[in-house]
């Protein structure tokens, strides 16, 4: 009798266009469900084999591809495989491929040449008569936010903060049985929550939305770890606006100052620095602080601040100053012209 060909995407209970962390939820719910430990039905150890065997192909995206790809059509390509009319993959077990023992004939003809994605000594489905699920060679990448300052990322920092991750049993290390049998500090599932403390220097000059790369720093896998990705978010500023690498300021001037000119202390993410605000200087003019913006995060150097001024009038007029306005406007009420923006 033929071999069936398998849907591992409805023995998973997902669709086709699933991505990996449906598929891995979708696995761990069934495998729970179906764990010979805990359902009492005849058919459990199966469909647990079943399962796993199914993650092993969606969760490998090498497999997956081929597994997509040839669908149905899997034994008209096995058949042209090398050496056979028509060429195609090779389906045929090549050197010692033990572990992949409690694999379905389906699976062996399609897959036979890859081996086992988690393969290697140490249990998974080719331990004694307990299918464990098979450890990650390396750890998963794991994506975390982290929001800082303005002032953090003009100066760069450091983040010292708590991971909740799933990682490979230690006691039977991510195998999910000793000895042949469902390794009792992880109930047979292989995956234990564990709480990290991470310590992290987050680069001046990074942006919101940027991710920042730790290396090692992920998910444990058999092998080595995985990488952190933290996704940064600048938090605003009540004084400062960023744009790019540039940094922008509004600095309110009185009439007076901007009438007859000044020098005013300017705040800037480096501290103050006084600037000259020269004669008949009208509100909404922008002057340029060159290399007090941002630190250039890929490059060097730093961006500009723009200090617009905007100028302010007291609400509080005194009788003298209400008199010595009256007397200005008398001054240019005949030159209108006088007033450019």
């Amino acid at each position: 009798m033929g071999v069936e060909f398998k849907d591992y995407y409805r023995i998973l209970g997902v669709e086709r266009n699933a991505g990996d962390k449906a598929i891995k939820s979708a696995y761990r719910k069934l495998a729970h469900k179906y764990h010979p430990d805990v359902a009492k039905t005849k058919d459990a150890g199966e469909r647990f084999k079943e399962l796993n065997e199914a993650y092993e192909v969606l969760s490998d995206p090498e497999k997956r591809r081929r597994y997509d790809s040839l669908g149905p059509d899997w034994q008209r390509a096995a058949q042209t495989a090398p050496g056979a009319p028509g060429g195609g993959f090779r389906a045929e077990y090549q050197g010692d491929l033990g572990d992949l023992g409690d694999f379905s004939e389906f699976f062996r003809s399609m897959f036979g040449d890859l081996g086992a994605r988690r393969g290697g000594g140490g249990g998974g489905f080719g331990a004694a008569a307990w299918p464990g699920p098979r450890r990650p060679r390396r750890g998963e990448d794991v994506q975390a936010g982290i929001e800082i300052s303005l002032e953090e990322a003009f100066s760069g920092t450091r983040r010292a903060f708590a991971l909740d991750l799933d990682e490979p049993c230690p006691t039977c290390q991510g195998s999910g049985n000793v000895k042949g049998q469902p390794c009792a500090a992880c109930h047979g599932n292989g995956w234990q929550r564990v709480r990290r403390q991470v310590d992290v220097k987050i680069p001046a000059g990074v942006r919101s939305g940027q991710r920042v790369r730790v290396s090692g720093e992920g998910a444990g896998g058999a092998g080595e770890r995985g990488d952190l990705y933290l996704v940064v978010t600048v938090s605003p500023h009540p004084t400062f606006e960023r744009k790019d690498d540039d940094i922008h300021l509004t600095l309110p001037v009185t009439a007076p100052e901007a009438a007859l000119g000044t020098t005013l202390e300017v705040p800037t993410l480096r501290g103050k620095v006084a600037m000259k605000i020269p004669p008949a200087t009208s509100s909404g003019r922008a002057f340029r602080l060159p290399g007090y913006g941002m630190p250039r995060l890929k490059g060097t150097g730093a961006g500009d601040q723009f200090v617009t001024v905007r100028i302010v009038m007291p609400t509080d007029l005194s009788a003298a100053e209400k008199e010595l306005y009256e007397k200005l406007a008398a001054l240019r009420r005949d030159n209108p012209r006088a007033y450019q923006g």
